[in-house]
């Protein structure tokens, strides 16, 4: 399956190549980032190549998945975001992860934004998901702006407790009657 590309106004969503390692492995060794998203002493390149090949292989698994975010002035990436269900998950969710030098500039929601419509689009998706542990407060903020509310707890992974929180995005076909109207 060959991943769509998706464009916001600053971010371009693509597939995962393999020179992307060079760029990935320093976002995924900083610990400040990481200890977000389950690897609190960061990952080495080796664990960051297969941390690569997991979300290449999402999208052939699920049709859907992470993106690799670059910016379009430069061609920088910045990070990933994008779908994942994978075996145990909750939920659709919509995940993020923006290297550090670039938090504060709104890309997390906005690359957000833009899966969240691809996954109406493109999958008909009704219903997302953000897990997002409890003194992740950036993350929350991002939730928060994607319009997603507290919807509960729940675990991971057989040893992660993280707070649910959701959206319902609607069907294509009430997307379209809200247009309208």
């Amino acid at each position: 399956m060959r991943t769509p590309e998706v464009r916001t106004e600053r971010l371009l969503l693509r597939g995962w190549r393999d020179d992307d390692l060079d760029a990935l492995a320093p976002i995924c060794a900083d610990v400040e980032t990481m200890r977000w998203v389950g690897s609190p002493e960061g990952m080495n390149r080796e664990e960051t190549w297969r941390h690569m090949a997991y979300l290449v292989g999402h999208w052939v698994l699920r049709g859907h998945g992470v993106w690799a975010v670059e910016e379009r002035d430069g061609g920088e990436l910045v990070g990933r975001v994008g779908l994942l269900f994978p075996e145990g998950w909750p939920g659709l969710e919509v995940g993020w992860l923006i290297a550090r030098p670039h938090w504060g500039r709104g890309y997390a929601t906005e690359a957000a934004r833009a899966a969240m419509g691809w996954a109406r689009a493109a999958l008909d998706a009704t219903h997302l998901i953000s897990l997002i542990a409890d003194d992740n407060e950036r993350s929350e903020r991002v939730a928060q702006k994607l319009g997603m509310a507290f919807e509960g707890r729940a675990t991971i992974l057989g040893e992660h407790d993280v707070r649910v929180f959701g959206r319902d995005l609607g069907s294509q076909e009430e997307q379209s009657t809200r247009k309208r109207l």
